[in-house]
């Protein structure tokens, strides 16, 4: 049953609450640390969803000549780095015969000047990537009006080379293809590992890693995916395609989102589809990993917008299924129940919504459990991802450095029981900062606060990998401004080269390969990441103009 008050704007512009003063006349260390933190918080927080830049900006006039030559070398960029990663010896994909359409690794012994070009193209293309991708989100910050639909164009653009490749930097997909494989065989993926289908293509490129273990997908996700080895007539390859296409379509949902969120939070139109859709780990890892991530943050994303546009009950829906593909979308059903009825409403008035948003979501999620035979095993095993163990988790790091310095102290401190003190301290950091987000997001802002949950989630989490990361990063580009903006953008540059299979092989080959081929190799990535782009922004002043227009934007 429907809460009995009139839904009102469920993600509305709020006025800024006044707060208390945080203590300026303390004259202790301990005091003066925390109006720093508060400070801190303030700045990365802010106090409303609602964004109004007062920035210099223009409009555009002439928005072909903005877009045309960032889009061509942004396109430059991503055809490198997949000529590179499909070469016959390169560390970013699966060497295995037969796992893709072409670049199958050569029975020959791999050429010196192969290795040196692969890493020199997947290292340059993303460094130049990461230039032009920047200078677009600083360009179309001050010159506003470039139509989403051109940005569509280069959307097109740049998503063809990585949707012709193997999948990209991860082997993720090899497993969702072998879990389909289960599915249409009437065998329980939350039950059994991929490996329990025997030795076959679908079983030959999954990750050793991932072969035992049960899938921790949502019911509906595992669905599509068995409907998919079917409709392919169980034919590997051709389940991978149409996997990475069903991640192509999570990616266009949130496109299709890009120009109402525009409007609802004051944003330039192609600014913010630089930040969500052209972000490069929307390009290299969600559609280039052919990852289910994007399906599940295209669900979400639609589902929040709906929700903002006083349609709370549809965005519930769309929350549900985005929880039916992976888990953490279940947040997103949480925070419009408990934006239901406006800002400003007690906690005790926010239960029934809640409970309202809770019983819809276990509805849809039962009907899925039901008819796809699955039933709810996917709750009991979330935590799968969880036996990786990576540097690039901070949670596991600093387990990592207590233990190395544990041992050289002598201490018999094994690794594994601090690894679960420090992840569980982790979770529980997380969790009170998400409950403390939940409750301040009327002055915080819904989209903020839930953006920053997923992240710190993430961050603090068992496991750190880019495309779990773009959970938060995608959800804050709309409503940040000043140093959350630069955060997601740093973080998104920063994010593309966490965990590169390739990373290893580069390493070893500076360190033991050809020194010719070694500096031939740094000089090329040294232009790449130096060489001045030219500018995008040709604006003649007309004469008589009160103003000078900005600078031009170069990188």
């Amino acid at each position: 049953m429907a809460p009995e008050r009139t839904p009102a704007a469920v993600h509305g512009d709020r006025p800024t609450v006044a707060r208390p003063p945080s203590g300026a006349r303390r004259s202790s260390a301990v005091g003066w640390l925390l109006r720093r933190a508060e400070a801190w918080r303030d700045r990365l927080v802010g106090t409303s969803d609602a964004v109004d830049p007062t920035e210099d900006v223009e409009e555009v006039t002439d928005a072909r000549g903005l877009v045309l030559r960032p889009a061509l070398l942004g396109f430059v960029a991503v055809l490198a780095v997949a000529i590179g990663a499909s070469m016959p010896s390169s560390p970013f994909k699966l060497e295995m015969p037969g796992v893709w359409f072409f670049g199958e690794p050569s029975t020959a012994t791999p050429s010196r000047w192969g290795v040196y070009f692969s890493l020199a193209a997947v290292y340059g293309g993303l460094f130049l990537f990461m230039r032009v991708w920047w200078g677009m989100a600083r360009l179309y910050r001050r010159r506003r009006g470039v139509p989403v639909k051109t940005m569509m164009g280069v959307f097109a653009l740049w998503s063809l080379p990585v949707l012709v490749i193997a999948p990209l930097f991860s082997r993720d997909a090899y497993s969702y293809a072998a879990q389909g494989e289960m599915v249409s065989h009437h065998m329980n993926p939350y039950l059994y590992g991929p490996f329990e289908l025997g030795n076959n293509s679908y079983t030959a490129p999954v990750d050793p890693l991932w072969g035992n273990a049960p899938a921790p997908y949502g019911p509906m996700f595992l669905q599509l995916d068995g409907f998919v080895a079917r409709i392919t007539f169980h034919n590997e390859l051709a389940t991978i395609v149409l996997l990475r296409l069903l991640a192509l379509v999570g990616v266009l949902l949130i496109a299709a989102c890009v120009p109402r969120l525009a409007k609802h939070y004051h944003r330039d139109g192609a600014e913010l589809f630089t930040l969500m859709v052209l972000n490069p780990v929307t390009i290299f890892h969600l559609i280039g990993g052919a990852h289910n991530d994007a399906l599940m943050l295209g669900l979400l994303v639609a589902g929040l917008t709906l929700a903002k546009e006083k349609r709370p009950l549809w965005g519930i829906v769309l929350c549900a299924l985005a929880t039916a593909v992976k888990a953490p979308a279940a947040l997103g059903m949480l925070y419009i129940g408990w934006s239901w009825l406006g800002t400003g409403v007690p906690i005790r008035d926010r239960i029934r919504p809640v409970v309202t948003a809770g019983l819809i979501g276990v509805g849809i999620l039962g009907f899925f459990s039901y008819v796809s035979g699955l039933g709810w095993g996917w709750v009991t095993i979330l935590g799968t991802p969880g036996v990786v163990r990576s540097w690039a988790s901070p949670t596991t790091a600093v387990a990592f450095a207590i233990t190395g310095v544990a041992h050289l102290a002598h201490l018999g401190v094994g690794v594994g029981g601090v690894l679960t003190v420090t992840r569980f301290l982790g979770l529980l950091i997380a969790a009170v900062s998400g409950v403390w987000l939940l409750l301040n997001s009327d002055r915080i802002g819904t989209l903020k606060a839930l953006g920053l949950t997923l992240l710190i989630f993430v961050l603090l989490g068992p496991v750190v990998q880019p495309w779990y990361l773009s959970w938060g990063l995608v959800l804050l580009a709309p409503v940040a401004l000043g140093q959350l903006r630069s955060l997601v953008i740093g973080l998104s540059m920063v994010t593309a080269f966490i965990e590169l299979p390739g990373g290893t092989q580069l390493v070893t080959t500076l360190l033991h390969g050809d020194p010719l081929l070694i500096v031939l190799t740094l000089l090329w990535i040294l232009v790449v990441m130096t060489v001045p782009l030219s500018s995008w922004d040709r604006r003649r002043p007309a004469i008589g103009t009160e103003h000078a227009p900005a600078a031009a934007v170069a990188v």
